[in-house]
């Protein structure tokens, strides 16, 4: 039976996806599923997580719902699948009411539909829950499942849901998937998902290709552009802001590296194209913010340079591990300066606000939107964060955490930047309309293929999507844009594009704020544990006796892994060792290099009789690196 199921995987995996094999754990993953087991998976960033559910929920049949924090990522799985002819859907807060609604009858009622994704307050709906037993449910996705953990970094309540809608589908196997978890959160995930039994693969996460440095430097910049010139190949630079971003890839360009920005305020149109232009080698560095990877499948990474502090290891791992997905040598370089530790401290204190402030938070977003007592429940609003900060009289930083206390409660859910629809209404009708398609043949299909896509635009504003009208002329969804455009101009049709802005939901009816409860304990453990990540943090920077690979992978609790021998820590330790094995060599050396600067093959030369030449180019080597000798080239 085994030998069927894994001829099958491996049938599906060529057909959809044109890979011969899997990579390591994945098919034993996949099987434990098809048996009907709860799973659990810990594998590497870039370790192919996707395939391990997609490929089982299509050996499977029915549907798989796969819960994801992500919306990004989401609409770009749901994007990929389509192109491999496999129906697939996503619901997530901020889409309007029709959107989700034709949704979720698509699952229910199209039998072929394989995939839906759903963010996990999507769970907490009421037109979800009615909807749910209705779906021919075989598989349940547990995406970035640290998330359901509460000793997770990056806990999200509505998670917990997920439990609850196990009980419609008791036949239904989960599996669990994240790239970073402690061994306290890997009890935690089985713990809150009702694991019958505990099941988990995990792939080590050491990293042979990638090496780790750490370097205090106050000067970056400087330091940063030796990386780039040391390293050939393509990098990321991550830093905290979005301003920060535009600065740092502007001094890159001046300094001669083709380099570009990325951060979650652009719109989509503008990320997905400096996205594109990083991942086809037409800029070769792009400076982002942690928005910046989820997804990103670049294999041929040689450098992740960090000028910030990261607030976590599990948030620095994933990031550094984007480098040398392609198996080859790669570097992943943490610079700092004591100002850093010092905002690592503050970042910590920030994030966690008075409870009272929270709730006056809460209150002036009420105030704000206008939410009358007991009412507000799903309704979405723009939201800009600088202003509501401003408002509150609060830091920018203290008051975005006290949001994320209001997330957690249930209270509100803040979006991800959404791109809403384009509309259209035709404002010349009838006879002027067939006369200015008679004057203009060149773009007289093109609004016949508008009028033959849409209903009612002679009477009302109607949603459109350019990419639809894209595939249907033939035009790129550029052009298609200038031709709308162009329409607009010319007093056809009055025509709003799509824009795209950060959205805040209220999950529940407003309530008075002296109602909304923090328990003491959760709040005092959950300080307590961020404090513990940022002393990781702290650690893993000043740690100057500890293999950086070592002090990663005990983090996440693989205590007995070897020393990498290529970190800046080994790098120290070995070379000390080298001078400490052979000082004579070493003080002569020393001594022929300064009396006349002499080449390597000189000193060789007036070395070679007494001292084994290879002894001599380890210990000169060492002596270059430590700047103690410059020899001629």
């Amino acid at each position: 039976m085994r030998n069927e199921r894994s001829s099958e995987i491996h049938r599906i995996l060529k057909k959809y996806w044109g890979y011969d094999g899997f990579r390591p754990l994945q098919e034993d993953i996949i099987l434990s599923v098809l048996e009907g087991r709860d799973t659990l998976a810990l594998l590497p960033t870039g370790g192919g997580k996707s395939i391990c559910f997609q490929v089982p929920a299509l050996a499977l049949g029915g549907l798989c719902i796969v819960v994801s924090p992500l919306i990004a990522l989401m609409k770009d799985q749901v994007m990929h699948l389509k192109e491999r002819g496999i129906k697939a859907t996503a619901l997530y807060s901020g889409m309007s009411h029709d959107d989700i609604l034709g949704a979720i009858q698509n699952v229910i009622f199209d039998p072929d539909y394989r995939f839906l994704y759903v963010s996990p307050e999507r769970l907490q709906t009421a037109s979800f829950k009615m909807n749910l037993s209705k779906m021919p449910v075989t598989m349940i996705a547990v995406d970035e499942a640290h998330c359901i953990s509460q000793w997770g970094y990056d806990f999200r309540p509505p998670y917990l849901e997920i439990a609850n809608i196990r009980k419609l589908f008791p036949k239904a196997p989960v599996l669990a998937l994240t790239a970073t978890a402690t061994p306290e959160v890997v009890v935690d995930i089985q713990h809150r998902l009702d694991f019958i039994t505990e099941n988990v693969f995990q792939k080590s996460f050491k990293r042979d290709n990638l090496t780790y440095f750490v370097v205090k430097e106050e000067d970056k910049n400087g330091r940063m552009l030796r990386i780039m010139q040391r390293y050939p190949g393509t990098g990321i630079v991550y830093v905290r802001n979005r301003r920060k971003t535009a600065e740092v890839a502007e001094f890159l360009s001046r300094n001669g590296i083709p380099a570009d920005f990325y951060h979650a305020g652009l719109d989509t149109r503008t990320r997905d194209k400096k996205q594109d232009d990083w991942m086809k080698g037409r800029i070769r560095v792009i400076v982002a913010t942690n928005a910046f990877g989820m997804g990103i499948d670049k294999p041929d990474v040689r450098f992740v340079v960090h000028i910030d502090l990261p607030d976590t290891l599990e948030g620095y791992f994933q990031e550094a591990g984007r480098g040398g997905r392609d198996e080859k040598a790669a570097v992943a370089i943490l610079l700092y300066d004591s100002y850093d530790l010092r905002q690592l401290k503050r970042n910590w204190t920030l994030s966690f606000p008075p409870i009272e402030k929270i709730r006056e938070a809460y209150e002036q977003l009420c105030q704000h939107y206008r939410i009358p007592m007991g009412e507000g429940k799903n309704t979405v609003h723009p939201f800009y964060l600088p202003e509501h900060a401003r408002n509150s009289h609060m830091d920018p930083v203290q008051y975005f955490n006290a949001l994320q206390f209001l997330e957690k409660s249930g209270v509100i859910v803040l979006s991800e930047h959404l791109r809403e629809h384009s509309q259209i209404h035709f404002k010349m009708q009838d006879a002027p309309l067939r006369e200015f398609e008679k004057e203009n043949p060149d773009v007289a299909e093109f609004v016949r293929t508008i009028l033959r896509s849409y209903g009612g635009v002679f009477s009302q504003y109607v949603d459109i999507d350019e990419r639809v009208l894209a595939e249907r002329t033939q035009l790129t969804e550029e052009e298609v844009c200038t031709q709308l455009q162009g329409l607009k101009e010319r007093g056809v049709i009055t025509y709003q594009p799509k824009s795209e802005i950060p959205l805040l939901v209220f999950v529940q009816d407003r309530i008075p704020k002296e109602q909304l409860y923090f328990n003491p304990k959760d709040y005092a453990d959950r300080k307590q544990k961020a404090e513990e990540r940022m002393r990781s943090v702290e650690n893993y920077v000043l740690s100057s006796d500890t293999c950086r690979s070592r002090l990663l992978l005990r983090y996440f609790g693989e205590t007995d892994s070897p020393v990498c021998g290529q970190c800046d820590v080994c790098l120290k330790r070995n070379r000390k060792q080298l001078a400490g094995q052979n000082p004579e060599l070493a003080d002569a050396i020393k001594k022929l290099s300064k009396e006349s600067k002499l080449d390597k093959k000189t000193i060789f030369e007036k070395l070679s009789s007494s001292y084994d030449e290879e002894e001599i180019a380890n210990v000169m080597r060492w002596l270059i690196d430590q700047n103690e000798i410059f020899l001629k080239k």
